[in-house]
């Protein structure tokens, strides 16, 4: 049980960090275009880290550590624990319209760029394709 938990967190990480690289691309490239050219990757750190314009990303962020640690905690993930993170996955991969925080902002940039959507289907394919296990 915990091999097949550890191998649906694993895939569940790595939908979700090759989502989380075209949301920060999709981002930079507003930010670049908006407020000013992001001269370094220094530079570009410190902004997801402390500037309010790439903050909604954090709650993506957090789902991926909250993964990251569940795969390295001294028990093994159980398939509960499992089960809990893709749908945590799903749920926030799910855009609202009028909504605040990721989700909202996650349907503006659904909008804005046609990576984003491509990206998003990559990823809603991957968790949809983890069933309910």
């Amino acid at each position: 049980m915990a091999d097949a938990a550890r191998s649906l967190l694993t895939a569940v990480r790595h939908a979700l960090l090759t989502h989380h690289k075209a949301l920060l691309d999709s981002e930079r490239a507003r930010y670049d275009h908006d407020v000013e050219r992001v001269a370094s990757a220094g530079q570009m750190l410190n902004l997801v880290l402390h500037d309010p314009f790439f903050a909604w990303l954090h709650e993506l962020s957090e789902l991926i550590v909250m993964i990251d640690e569940t795969l390295d905690a001294d028990e093994p993930a159980t398939a509960a624990d499992a089960a809990r993170l893709l749908a945590q996955a799903r749920t926030l991969l799910t855009p609202v319209e009028a909504g605040s925080g990721f989700r909202g902002q996650y349907f503006d940039a659904l909008q804005r760029d046609p990576d984003v959507v491509i990206a998003h289907g990559t990823a809603v394919k991957v968790l949809a394709g983890l069933g309910s296990q």
